[in-house]
């Protein structure tokens, strides 16, 4: 009996696998919470990823400095272009984007922090299995921790640091996997096939989205 224990200990040691860094599901819907230690940044969006097209949309509302605003962008990695749209005025600027696609994902180079239950591991459905890592910003010395479900590699935060606004929080939910609606992810018709006059990539927020990339 005392061998059949042992060997039933091996076998699920055998079995258990540590966690690895992965990528989420190429297709996402959801939102974010972002807000800032110093309190100069806070913004609520919804987004539209999409890994296959490398193309993702935000539309945000916030405060920063004290001053709300709202901001709806989409950008377009393949083509190197950004759009600023204001679907109620039915007005867009079309921008370039300096910026490589990277799909969300868990650097390669991270450190496993450990694994955690959000909520109750008391019962079945009470509880959330995720993993939590840390690591340095690609190029900088900046610290992150970010966590991701075990199953399905969902994004559910991430904080990392800054020198502009010291510690920026991210809390997704409401994730889905899909494209719930695709006409997000394209261009409105009254947006225009050229850059606008000055060429300038604007400062905007969306850059919080890929930070850890």
């Amino acid at each position: 009996m005392k061998l059949f224990v042992v060997l039933v200990c091996v076998l699920a040691g055998c079995l258990a696998e540590k966690p690895r860094p992965c990528t989420s599901p190429p297709l996402l819907t959801g939102a974010l919470i972002l807000s800032t230690q110093n309190e100069k940044l806070w913004l609520y969006a919804k987004y539209f990823y999409d890994a296959l097209g490398q193309k993702v949309r935000l539309t945000e509302q916030g405060n920063y400095q004290k001053k709300p605003f709202t901001y709806d962008a989409l950008l377009l990695f393949r083509e190197a272009a950004m759009y600023e749209i204001d679907d109620k005025a039915r007005t867009c600027k079309k921008k370039p984007l300096r910026a490589d696609f990277h799909p969300m994902e868990i650097p390669i180079n991270s450190s496993l922090v450990g694994q955690a239950v959000l909520g109750s591991s008391s019962g079945v459905g009470q509880g959330l299995l995720v993993n939590t890592w840390t690591g340095n910003l690609s190029g900088s010395t900046e610290n992150y921790v970010t966590t991701f479900t075990e199953i399905g590699c969902i994004p559910v935060n991430t904080k990392y640091q800054t020198q502009e606004y010291g510690w920026v929080l991210t809390d997704f939910f409401n994730n889905v996997i899909g494209i719930s609606d695709p006409g997000q992810l394209n261009p409105p018709d009254y947006c225009p096939t050229e850059m606008t006059a000055n060429g300038e990539q604007s400062e905007d927020f969306t850059s919080f989205f890929f930070k850890l990339q």
